[in-house]
């Protein structure tokens, strides 16, 4: 492999969808997942031009491996 390149791994990934976006709500997830072994991957809001506050936010989380059938 290229220096400076990095190997790509398999992996999984899970997507959580807040209907509900405070402060509260986004550090629960965070918890939540992070407790389970999954890692932050990043954290996207849906916006509405009427309202400065996200109405929806997707919780983006990755992790190595195969997910089991009670994290589903």
């Amino acid at each position: 492999m290229a220096e400076g390149v990095s190997e790509v791994r398999p992996g999984r990934y899970k997507v959580v969808e807040l209907s509900t976006v405070t402060d509260e709500t986004v550090e629960e997830t965070l918890n939540e997942w992070a407790e389970k072994g999954w890692v932050l991957d990043g954290i996207h809001f849906a916006m509405r031009e009427s309202s400065r506050r996200p109405s929806m936010a997707f919780v983006l989380f990755t992790r190595a491996g195969a997910m089991s059938e009670a994290e589903k």
